[in-house]
């Protein structure tokens, strides 16, 4: 099934956003998926069957042309632009969207792999505030060394995950690293676990952490 973002002016407003498992109206908690550059919402939202929990909504929304951003996310900010902006907006909407069916912040988790993972986690640093969790695939917080990282609100004691490889062709280990550091600056109960000489991969260890993640919200509301 699919919706639609809200139009706002942005290379990904009014792009699909691909569902599964329970309907929103029904569901008693929701995941946000984010896929990688060059993949899919179909592709990342294929992973709901390894993740299955009770009571779950599963929504994925399609990048314009397969990509968040244009460029390497440890590029500078402005030559993202406008497509990161708008892609944090795109998340934006879709989490009210999530929250007009009835499901709280509180019940909702957040997860990327790659350059979704990125754009999870900055979404997540920039509007710090108390979710169901937050799960980061190979990825790390956006802009070149030295961008500043003085993000506002508190993750309040939430879970996140940073998984990676120590050999990311893609995501150095010392983003993945200064990630875990804001993230736990910002108050959010951070597990960083980096797998050596793996590829650019998800791996049966971040599914797990996924899956029990989403365990601790599938039961009913006390």
């Amino acid at each position: 099934m699919a919706m639609h973002s809200d139009a706002i002016d942005g290379p990904h407003q009014g792009q699909s956003v691909l569902t599964a498992g329970e309907p929103l109206a029904r569901a008693r908690a929701a995941l946000l998926m984010l896929h990688g550059r060059g993949a899919s919402a179909e592709d990342i939202l294929s992973l709901a069957g390894e993740l299955a929990q009770p009571g779950f909504a599963y929504l994925a929304p399609q990048a314009a042309g397969y990509s968040w951003y244009p460029n390497s996310f440890l590029a500078p900010l402005a030559s993202n632009e406008p497509y990161l902006s708008s892609a944090l907006a795109l998340v934006d909407t879709v989490l009210a969207q999530i929250a007009a069916a009835g499901i709280p912040l509180e019940r909702t988790i957040l997860l990327g792999f790659s350059q979704g993972a990125c754009l999870g986690l900055e979404y997540v640093a920039r509007h710090a505030r108390r979710y169901g969790g937050v799960v980061g695939w190979s990825g790390g917080l956006i802009g070149p060394n030295g961008t500043p990282r003085d993000y506002q609100g508190t993750l309040a004691g939430i879970p996140v995950f940073l998984g990676c490889s120590d050999v990311d062709p893609h995501v150095p280990k010392a983003r993945v690293d200064l990630s875990a550091e804001v993230l736990r600056g910002l108050g959010g109960d951070v597990t960083e676990r980096i797998y050596p000489h793996l590829g650019h991969t998800v791996n049966a260890d971040e599914i797990a952490f996924a899956r029990g993640l989403m365990a601790s919200l599938s039961k009913e509301p006390t």
